[in-house]
């Protein structure tokens, strides 16, 4: 088990704020993304909301009661955040499902793409209540596989990762970083619950959280002293 833990704290994909002429069709996200408006980025600004959206995407549909038990919260709550959701187009009743008495919910994608300045710069304060709710998704993610750490299967332990590197990069190539390692993930099977009867045996559903953080406040290198006169 590989564990690189450095001095420096380590971090629903969240948004990557690149320049709109630059911006191309992200390989992980594909087809079945939604790409947020200002309606979609003010709908989930909102914790409940986003682990709502991350647990229909995960375990597949489900109703407000059972929803509301794995986030232990009353199914009042959950029910009112189900029905934002659905006004803004993440959920929709699956009525195939259920009866009169209990509505059963599903979600209407798989992934979520936030990659627009200009919005971000118009609606800064639910991009960041909206970013703010997926870091608090992602640390309960976290915590929840180092709780299971333990029992988990050997070869499944052994594959437990938490890594954080100190790169002293320009915008460009902290770009073109982001860009890579979103090409490598999309070079491997993606997850939705009714994808799992077909994947090979042994698999099994596994977390990739990438951050890439700016760090501005970190010392700047000094000036080199000049050779000749020995100053700055």
């Amino acid at each position: 088990m590989r564990r690189t833990l450095c001095e420096r704290p380590f971090a629903v994909y969240a948004a990557g704020m690149t320049d709109p002429e630059e911006r191309t069709a992200d390989p992980v996200a594909g087809p079945d993304a939604v790409v947020l408006d200002a309606k979609g980025l003010r709908a989930l600004a909102h914790p409940v909301r986003v682990q709502l959206v991350g647990l229909l995407r995960k375990y597949g549909p489900s109703t407000a009661t059972r929803l509301a038990e794995r986030l232990g919260v009353n199914s009042g709550t959950a029910s009112y955040h189900l029905r934002q959701l659905g006004a803004a187009g993440f959920v929709e009743e699956d009525t195939g499902r259920g009866n009169a008495r209990e509505r059963w919910w599903r979600s209407v994608h798989q992934y979520t793409e936030f990659d627009d300045p200009q919005l971000a710069d118009r609606e800064p304060e639910a991009t960041l209540a909206y970013l703010q709710s997926v870091a608090a998704a992602y640390t309960l993610r976290t915590q929840r596989a180092l709780n299971e750490l333990q029992t988990m299967p050997r070869e499944w332990r052994d594959t437990f990762d938490m890594s954080d590197w100190a790169l002293r990069l320009t915008p460009e190539e902290a770009a073109s970083l982001r860009r890579e390692l979103r090409e490598v993930i999309a070079r491997y099977r993606r997850d939705a619950p009714e994808q799992a009867a077909t994947a090979p045996a042994g698999a099994a559903r596994v977390a990739v959280i990438s951050h890439l953080l700016p760090e501005l406040d970190a010392p700047a290198p000094e000036a080199a002293p000049d050779a000749a006169t020995g100053t700055p």
